[in-house]
């Protein structure tokens, strides 16, 4: 007989539900926020209602040491034997509903769901104003299990309500009763669940996951030591929840961590934990660590995994510490990204934070030095989006480099050598121009030009107001300040038989300019619009704005292929004197930044 890597169990919903109450079955933060929508919740409760399958649960059984409360709450009475691998969302409907719990949504809303059902012909549906009037409803089934009332008491609450907006035949009240009964009898439901045995790595466990069930979502390290955080060190794992909560929204009461860059998820901001703490990008290695392993002899102590614990501790105390995460964003309007629209990769702003706070807190550099260094860094790695592909590998390495620097002038001169050794003339001549070939305008390429323009104090066409305050506003309206403005408008190219988007499209055509120069030129051709907007401006402003636009000369009257091609190599000039910029020894401009939209038209 084949030896299995786990068992079958079967449990009753209450059981479910007592187990989870019991600390026994831990609703772990292994897989994701709740997501579900209610209408699915509310199928959930149809399909058991009817006696349906909803498929099997699958367990972990849990190999930590006891003694450690029970994730996600103040008082539990022990840690949790079985951990959560798929099931999550059923489970967490289920608890949700029979306990009359409020769940939190993935942007930490919290959520009470109510269902409804109708005895009368046995429907379920998402209780809304009309339902909630409805007397023919219940209006809220928890109240079936979470209130104090008898069952037979309810029946007859609920029968006489009614009665008192229309008559009950006795014969309707047998089948209410019944339908009613039928409800409550939810708690016996069936369920099978395969335990895993604790024998097995998360690697394991995420591959049995994978493999039967290939249209979930794949369990990855960030979860499991989440998960750990919950058992080991909750407080921790809130705050976490909280940072992120607060970054979303603007407060009215203080300082916060909300800004006008990047909403981060847990995820995100324990992976700077990490890599501060451990000097580690690859969260495998992370887990191992907090769960007491040494990497070398692959032993597991409890003694070590404290420790760990605490070194996580005070990582995550600098990380989330408000003064240095807002100033870490100065580096990022010192690279010219001074909007969130000029972000494409949320990754490399938690790679660049974690080596801010790598240079600030392990290397005591010079906080003005560090920001310039780490605003090169930046831009360098946007543009070139460096950890597009194997981010954790990259930045492993990455972090591979620093083990040896000593200081704080060693550690950014290492930064300045990393950056040197990217950008070479082959990448500024060639492969940038390269890049710039693209028909979308969210591409690494463009932010980089349009960061370039913030860095020379660009204006944007045809207007004396600077780049960066349209891009920074005050205040916001219905339409945005700045807009990007097609050169050959599309409706000209079709006229002269260029039709296809990825050619009308193309960043080489882009250009920003003001909302109402945009609408004014509408689809006029370059060689009558352009001349006419030149009159705004001084011999001296021509110059200034061809080169920050990268407009060749004579190019309202190119063909617009020989057009694209020398302003790629334009664009590509302008982006490298914003990087050279960037080597100047001045100050940043003090601005509030914003996310003001860019509008295609």
């Amino acid at each position: 007989m084949t030896n299995t890597l786990f068992k079958e169990v079967s449990y009753s919903l209450s059981k479910l539900i007592q187990d989870i109450d019991m600390g026994e079955i831990g609703l772990p933060d292994i897989q994701r926020p709740f997501v579900w929508r209610n209408t699915k919740v509310r199928d959930l409760f149809d399909s058991m209602y009817k006696g349906f399958p909803i498929g099997y649960l699958l367990f972990w059984e849990n190999g930590l040491p006891d003694g450690h409360r029970q994730i996600g709450a103040s008082e539990k009475q022990k840690v949790p034997r079985l951990l959560i691998v798929d099931g999550q969302q059923r489970l967490t409907s289920l608890y949700a509903v029979i306990k009359g719990k409020k769940i939190v949504r993935d942007d930490y809303r919290e959520e009470q769901i109510l269902i409804a059902f109708r005895p009368m012909d046995e429907t379920f549906e998402v209780a809304d104003a009309a339902i909630r009037r409805d007397p023919e409803y219940i209006q809220d089934i928890s109240q079936l299990w979470t209130s104090s009332i008898s069952r037979n008491r309810s029946i007859k609450d609920f029968i006489g309500k009614l009665r008192e907006y229309r008559e009950v035949s006795d014969e309707e009240e047998d089948q209410l009763s019944d339908s009613i009964d039928k409800l409550y009898d939810l708690q016996g439901y069936p369920f099978t669940a395969l335990e895993l045995s604790p024998a097995l790595t998360e690697e394991q466990v995420a591959e049995v996951f994978v493999r039967i069930n290939s249209t979930g979502k794949s369990l990855n390290q960030s979860d499991f030591i989440l998960t750990l955080m919950s058992v080991f060190w909750d407080d921790g794992r809130k705050e976490l929840e909280r940072f992120c909560r607060e970054a979303r929204v603007p407060s009215a009461q203080g300082a916060s961590s909300f800004n006008y860059f990047i909403k981060p998820s847990p995820d995100q901001l324990l992976r700077v934990s990490i890599g501060l703490g451990f000097r580690r990008a690859v969260l495998r290695y992370g887990y191992s660590i907090l769960r007491g392993k040494d990497l070398e002899t692959e032993q597991f102590s409890e003694e070590r995994r404290e420790a760990q614990f605490d070194v996580l501790k005070d990582a995550q105390e600098y990380v989330l510490n408000l003064q240095n995460w807002h100033e870490f964003f100065k580096a990022i309007v010192r690279a010219g990204y001074r909007n969130s629209k000029l972000i494409t990769s949320e990754m490399s702003v938690m790679y660049a934070y974690m080596l801010y706070l790598i240079g600030k807190r392990d290397y005591k550099a010079d906080g003005y030095a560090l920001r310039n260094a780490i605003a090169r860094w930046f831009f360098m790695i946007s543009l070139t989006g460096r950890y597009t592909t194997s981010p954790e590998s990259i930045m492993e390495r990455d972090l591979a480099r620093f083990r040896s620097v000593s200081d704080a002038e060693e550690f950014i001169a290492t930064l300045g050598r990393l950056v040197q050794d990217t950008f070479t003339e082959d990448y500024w001549n060639i492969t940038l121009p390269n890049q710039l070939e693209s028909s979308s305008i969210r591409t690494p390429a463009f932010n980089a030009y349009v960061a370039a323009l913030n860095l020379l104090d660009a204006k944007v066409l045809f207007s004396k107001v600077k780049v960066s305050e349209l891009l920074d506003p005050v205040s916001r309206a219905n339409k945005a300040p700045i807009e990007v403005h097609h050169l050959f408008p599309k409706a000209f190219l079709k006229r002269s038989g260029i039709t296809e988007t990825r050619d009308t499209n193309q960043v080489a055509n882009y250009a920003l300019v003001e909302w109402s120069d945009n609408i004014s030129i509408t689809d006029s051709s370059p060689i009558n619009y352009f001349p006419e907007y030149c009159k705004r401006h001084s011999a001296e402003e021509l110059a200034e704005m061809s080169y920050w636009h990268a407009l060749p000369d004579g190019w309202e009257s190119m063909p617009y292929a020989e057009f694209l091609k020398s302003r790629r190599a334009a664009m590509a000039r302008v982006v490298r004197d914003g990087f050279e910029r960037l080597k100047e020894d001045s100050s940043p401009p003090n601005v509030q930044s914003n996310d003001a939209l860019i509008r295609i038209k």
